[in-house]
């Protein structure tokens, strides 16, 4: 008789029903794409930007999809893809979305950061909407783009976001990024960290502020977009904000979970690393000195050992 193997059967099981439960949220998009003709844009939203590569092209539709049928349209939605390509080498679903409003659009490669950086670059002269960045495995609620907008309007000086990190600071020094937390208020703060998964939504003149500060991040953090993103908030003043008191985190296309990026920057210790070749000794003073005023107001400062900081020769 074989041995049954009780917490590898359990695993078993409940990788199934979570597969199962995304069903129901899988079959309504699938269907949408190959029967839809509604536009997937509308005048007053804002703008959308994401990116994809490789074989997650083939399923990055679902993820469209989903923004697509929201309360609220972007007004433009971008998808960056690296290399040049021609519009029948795109994935079918892809092509159906190009007639109902989607823009894909060819870009150097600059990793994760093709998903906001080719849009500041592209309309540095023009930039007049927020943005707002999703990723290309994730599947939105029908009120995602809404809520994000309409933090945006209440506050615009802002970043809000659905998922926040609290950098953790402690004898005025960062932790290591295994000690961050996540966020557990709704209050701004310098030290809190969007994560760009869940959605953020970034003002015009933060937009101006990163297409100013051009490509550096290949020689700093340039498979870690969420460091960029957020020490650009922290230089020029826009301080991040949860948008609700508890994170927001959506559910994942199957198939996509297993992520290279996600191995080198937490499992290889990347974030560490590409943390302290970003951030000046100026930017942690600025952390710190947030840090001892947002204490007061509810966000959690942090024990444990400091990531070093060696500033990298032309980081701005």
């Amino acid at each position: 008789m074989a041995k049954i193997h009780l917490p590898k059967l359990i695993k078993r099981f409940k990788d199934w029903t979570r597969h199962v439960r995304r069903l129901h949220l899988l079959v309504p998009l699938w269907w949408r794409n190959r029967t839809s003709v509604a536009p997937i844009v509308q005048a007053d939203g804002p703008v959308v930007s994401l990116t994809s590569y490789g074989q997650r092209t083939k399923r990055v539709y679902l993820a469209i999809e989903s923004i697509g049928r929201g309360v609220l349209k972007p007004s433009a939605i971008t998808l960056w893809l690296d290399g040049s390509f021609l519009p029948d080498d795109l994935p079918a679903p892809l092509r159906r979305l190009i007639k109902r409003g989607l823009q894909v659009v060819s870009t150097p490669d600059y990793g994760p950061h093709k998903k906001y950086f080719p849009h500041v670059l592209t309309w540095a002269n023009n930039l007049n909407r927020p943005l707002v960045t999703a990723d290309d495995d994730m599947l939105y609620p029908r009120d995602w783009l809404l809520s994000l907008d309409q933090a945006h309007r209440d506050s615009p000086e802002m970043v809000h976001c659905f998922w926040a990190k609290t950098i953790g600071i402690s004898l005025g020094q960062v932790v290591p990024y295994a000690g961050w937390r996540d966020c557990h208020t709704d209050r701004p703060g310098f030290t809190h960290m969007a994560i760009g998964c869940s959605g953020v939504i970034y003002p015009v003149g933060l937009q101006r502020a990163l297409a100013m500060a051009g490509d550096a991040f290949m020689s700093c953090c340039p498979k870690a977009d969420d460091l960029w993103l957020h020490v650009n908030s922290l230089r020029n003043g826009y301080p991040v904000r949860q948008i609700r008191a508890r994170s927001r985190k959506f559910p994942c296309i199957p198939g996509t979970e297993s992520s290279g990026l996600v191995t080198f920057n937490e499992a290889q210790d990347g974030n560490n690393r590409q943390f302290a070749q970003t951030y000046r000794p100026d930017d942690v003073q600025r952390l710190a000195a947030a840090a001892a005023v947002e204490v007061g107001a509810g966000t959690s400062s942090f024990g444990g050992a400091s990531i070093p900081h060696n500033r990298i020769s032309g980081n701005t």
